[in-house]
């Protein structure tokens, strides 16, 4: 191939002479000629570097692993099922919450309850970003603003949608703070996150008037106002309720541009997330100046100047990473839904416009309309899905038993973390996980530690979280979400 290009160009070059051009345009296209060559030369390399044990590029698609698999087009649950797991996950666990049926009206004690549950001075020292130590005073100024004083009697409850991408916080500040000066990737008063068209029910507001205290269907804690529209709750349900709508399938997708409307221009919807198209005949010819036909028209909630809520019309390419209604819940989709965030940057609290471990799964499992607690803690522990418990005395010759039944979208628990597991190499299971840290012993037995900070592929078995404790030894439950 080398030698093709070269002689092709040598060819044009002699051409060139022949026309008397100027030795300056004849150099250049020397020059051209070697960096072909050059370029040529450099497909020999190898462009792909790992530190991580067990690992070869391939294994990063996820073509590899389906390859493996007899019939990962099999349906594993149908929608009918999801949804009715969904509702028993609801009723049986008080960590979810049905929002269609929420109370519409909660005594001012309860609501203190539910505050005083999450906005609370953390037991140990933390930090902000100068090194400074958040002292009892800046805690104090912190609870002043959660403005509980005005809670008394019982309070009406308001619904309302999110608008765009929000963060929920321990406290209603956007300040940050850490358990080190230097650990600053994990914000502690960062507590999760809500996206465009999920329902809330608001609690109470803050002193400033900047925050509202949330309810959403699988968590509470204080978000920004501006990014919440209030609404009719019989209207809200009714678009909830809406059973032609796509579901973004795609890590991130946004909204096409839209220059007379920026609410809804470039927004960015996240997996999981649930877009009830427009009927045809309310659908105009044209969105923003842009012809409608070529793309999905859906419906999305934006916020009057008021705070209240109004529906508009937004285009999503029908190029876009979408699907009609939610994916049929398979093990090749499980795979593809989950490489899709591979490489993402890990976001404590779903920080840094991305997510963390138990967000990571959840918003797989979401586009297949499949809900789960928010917490790796709330979600091994709960009852949803198959689960095989294992006791601390549990030895790891029990556990590694159980790691032939392993299939294609288990969840793995361990203290403060949850991995999925995409299936087996040399008859040693794999997982993808959105993790910060990487240790394993090396060949020579020495401990190597590094990081990942990031969704990663990894074998599980070598996997360390120090020297004297292995992922293997912390495994408290394995769950199939069957």
């Amino acid at each position: 191939m080398k030698a093709l290009v070269k002689s092709q160009t040598i060819l044009k070059l002699a051409f060139l002479v022949t026309l008397g051009l100027c030795p300056q345009l004849i150099l250049a296209e020397t020059n051209k000629l070697d960096a072909n060559v050059h370029a040529l030369k450099d497909t020999s390399k190898s462009y792909f570097k790992s530190d991580v044990i067990g690992v070869d590029e391939p294994m990063l698609y996820p073509s590899y692993w389906k390859s493996r698999l007899e019939s990962s087009d099999s349906v594993i649950l149908e929608q009918l099922t999801i949804a009715a797991n969904n509702q028993k996950l609801i009723n049986s666990n008080h960590l979810m919450n049905d929002l269609s049926n929420y109370p519409e009206v909660l005594t001012g004690s309860a609501i203190k309850r539910s505050i005083n549950k999450i906005s609370k001075p953390a037991r140990s020292k933390r930090f902000y970003s100068t090194g400074e130590l958040v002292s009892s005073a800046d805690y104090n100024e912190y609870k002043e603003a959660l403005n509980l004083e005005t809670l008394s009697g019982s309070k009406k409850i308001v619904f309302g949608m999110v608008v765009r991408r929000s963060d929920m916080r321990t406290f209603p500040t956007t300040d940050k703070i850490y358990k080190t000066a230097t650990s600053i990737n994990l914000d502690r008063f960062q507590e999760t996150a809500l996206f465009p068209t999920q329902v809330v029910a608001i609690l109470h507001e803050s002193k400033d008037k900047q925050w509202y205290f949330v309810v959403s269907y699988n968590y509470s804690a204080w978000i920004q106002k501006s990014d919440v529209a209030t609404g009719d709750r019989s209207i809200i349900n009714h678009y909830k309720d809406n059973t032609n709508f796509l579901v973004v399938t795609g890590s991130k997708i946004t909204t096409s541009y839209n220059p007379e409307n920026a609410e809804l221009s470039e927004l960015q919807l996240e997996m999981g997330t649930v877009l009830p198209l427009t009927p045809s005949e309310d659908i105009p010819t044209t969105i923003g100046g842009q012809n409608t036909y070529t793309s999905y028209v859906v419906k999305l909630p934006t916020r009057k100047t008021d705070g209240t809520l109004i529906f508009k019309n937004a285009l999503i390419s029908r190029s876009d990473d979408v699907h009609h209604g939610f994916l049929p819940y398979t093990e090749a989709n499980i795979l593809d839904q989950s490489f899709k965030f591979l490489g993402e940057r890990y976001g404590w609290g779903h920080s840094f416009n991305a997510r963390d471990c138990t967000g990571f799964v959840g918003e797989v499992y979401k586009s297949f309309g499949i809900l789960m607690p928010r917490n790796s803690g709330d979600q091994g522990n709960s009852q949803q899905g198959e689960n095989a418990h294992f006791l601390k005395a549990a030895t790891k010759k029990e556990k590694l038993a159980y790691m032939s039944q392993l299939e294609v979208g288990d969840l793995i628990y361990i203290p403060g973390h949850v991995m999925m597991v995409v299936g087996f190499n040399d008859d040693k299971p794999y997982i993808i996980h959105d993790v910060s840290g990487l240790s394993y012993f090396k060949k020579d037995g020495s401990y190597y530690k590094s990081k990942l900070n990031g969704v990663s592929m990894t074998p599980l078995l070598p996997m360390q979280l120090s020297p004297k404790k292995s992922y293997l030894d912390k495994i408290y439950n394995i769950k199939k979400i069957k």
